[in-house]
């Protein structure tokens, strides 16, 4: 599989298609705004989206949801634990961002190792919370989409509804490093990064390898 990046809205959220050379199908993980560029990307890949895929409910990453649905007809899939967050603008945090207010609907919620599937090709969801209750990481062909789990050099915030820090920490030491050390992580926001740069370089995490 393969995977494009572009960079939406105005909260720099790293938006990805993933997609399957062998059949050209397609999902597209958290779209912050801009659905109208990642459908010209869509069409100019000759792509057949199946689902838009969100890594956890926070507002700054679904504020595209709605028009993709609306133009795409596929199913919007989250984790069962953020499923609360998509419903309400107050705890999605939509209703003091620029979008304004987003409630939605998810038509199908995940769980830990569930596979979402693009023809006979697999991606992996690993449950993450931390960051949200219902975070998720996506795991294919050595790729990592974090979310806003882990980010190079930094990992996501905990002050928010949903966030815990010692169970991110959790989620990062015993379900990310597991993770073969050169795995490439595409986070939510800003460069890419890999497990073992991570592993050796990321305050937030060496403290606890070296204790």
């Amino acid at each position: 599989m393969e995977v494009y990046n572009m960079e939406t809205g105005i909260y720099g959220v790293n938006t990805y298609i993933v997609y399957s050379e062998n059949n050209k199908e397609c999902i597209i993980i958290d779209p912050s705004s801009d659905a109208d560029k990642i459908l010209s990307k869509i069409h100019d890949m000759e792509l057949t989206p199946r689902y838009i895929v969100l890594t956890h409910g926070h507002g700054d990453h679904i504020g595209g949801v709605i028009p993709l649905k609306q133009k795409l007809n596929i199913p919007v899939l989250i984790h069962e634990d953020d499923s609360d967050m998509l419903y309400d603008p107050s705890l999605n945090l939509s209703k003091s961002m620029v979008y304004g207010p987003i409630s939605i609907k998810p038509d199908k919620l995940l769980k830990d190792n569930d596979m979402i599937m693009l023809g006979d090709e697999k991606i992996k969801v690993i449950h993450t919370p931390g960051h949200t209750k219902g975070g998720i990481c996506l795991f294919f062909d050595n790729n990592l989409i974090s979310g806003d789990t882990l980010f190079k050099r930094s990992i996501g915030r905990t002050d928010l509804y949903g966030g815990n820090y010692e169970n991110l920490i959790d989620s990062l030491l015993n379900k990310i490093l597991a993770l073969p050390k050169n795995t490439r992580v595409l986070p939510g926001h800003g460069p890419f990064t890999t497990i073992e740069d991570e592993s050796k370089m990321n305050p937030y995490i060496i403290k606890y390898i070296k204790n």
